[in-house]
């Protein structure tokens, strides 16, 4: 059973030795734990820490390209190097390395696929009044969005088993954290959650630039995740709110025309027309939607089965090496 322990960095010189340092050497049930890297265009010293402290894989890219880019790239690389589980921790150290026991224990006993590390939000002195609140109401609306019971869904610190990672599937460019849960959610992939420890801030986070920049790329994944994976629901909602305000304008049309009124409402007439006609082409397009959304399963499914035929094939060939 071999664990590799994977962590996206940029510009992590500083902070990136003593995240390795509080790493685990051995849990029990695993037989070998290795460490990777994902350098994203990193302009200081982050892969020469790395090398001289003695991970085994480094995935580099020569600019930077964001954390969900580089989480599946990292992804890839674990499962071609063999990876039974994998887990994402982060460069500065905010989680308890220690906690990796608790993250890969429900993959070893058979009972999940996926497993997040529950943070103390609440408890966590360098988040604020504001940020924890977001944090909250983010993870209550990717819970809705993808019918699981995920409580912290931003945390960065899961783990994955092979069949788990080889389903996943990341299409915004800005974080994996929400997406990949609706996605195992509406798939009926296992998930559960753990609670973890943080560790002190060594840093501010690089992943937003401000409070509203974060909710605004946030919402704007959920809202995409959620198009994506219940397209009909989605467009239904939006139609029957248009077409049901359209029909209530045009029913309170008829009764001031039966009541010879009508004469000076006719502009409610026409925006009751056009709001019932705009409902009725977004439920269509709810429905174009969700046969796009059918042959998508469809395409994921063949790209699952693409990926373990490559995947098993290199960790063959690595075994026989």
């Amino acid at each position: 059973m071999k664990l590799i322990i994977q962590i996206p960095c940029y510009n992590e010189a500083e902070t990136l030795e003593i995240a390795l340092n509080d790493l685990p050497k051995h849990i029990d049930g695993i037989d070998e734990i290795e460490y990777l890297i994902i350098n994203d265009g990193s302009k200081d010293d982050t892969v020469e820490v790395a090398r001289k402290w003695g991970v085994d894989y480094v995935v580099n890219f020569k600019r930077n390209k964001g954390l969900a880019y580089g989480f599946m790239a990292g992804i890839d690389a674990c499962l071609r190097n063999g990876a039974d589980i994998i887990v994402n921790t982060d460069a500065d150290n905010q989680y308890n390395g220690d906690d990796i026991e608790k993250l890969v224990r429900p993959i070893l006993n058979g009972e999940t696929d996926i497993v997040i590390g529950e943070r103390p939000i609440d408890q966590t002195a360098h988040f604020s009044p504001l940020k924890k609140k977001l944090q909250h109401f983010g993870s209550w609306t990717v819970r809705v969005a993808s019918n699981s019971d995920i409580p912290d869904a931003p945390s960065g610190f899961r783990a994955y088993s092979r069949e788990g990672a080889m389903h996943l599937n990341v299409i915004n460019e800005y974080t994996y954290t929400l997406e990949t849960i609706i996605q195992a959610g509406r798939r009926k992939i296992a998930q559960k959650s753990v609670p973890i420890r943080t560790n002190a801030e060594l840093r501010p986070s690089r992943l937003f630039s401000s409070m509203m920049g974060y909710v605004k790329k946030s919402m704007v994944t959920i809202l995409r995740a959620f198009m994506m994976y219940q397209p009909l629901k989605f467009f239904s909602i939006i139609g029957g709110t248009v077409f049901g305000i359209g029909f209530v304008i045009g029913v309170a049309f008829l009764v001031m025309f039966c009541m010879g009124n009508g004469a000076g409402h006719v502009q409610s007439l026409i925006l009751a027309s056009t709001l019932m006609m705009l409902g009725f082409t977004t439920f269509i397009i709810g429905l174009q939607a969700d046969l796009i959304a059918a042959n998508r399963k469809i395409l994921e499914d063949i790209q699952y089965h693409v990926r373990k035929l490559d995947y098993d094939k290199d960790r063959d060939s690595s075994e026989n090496m």
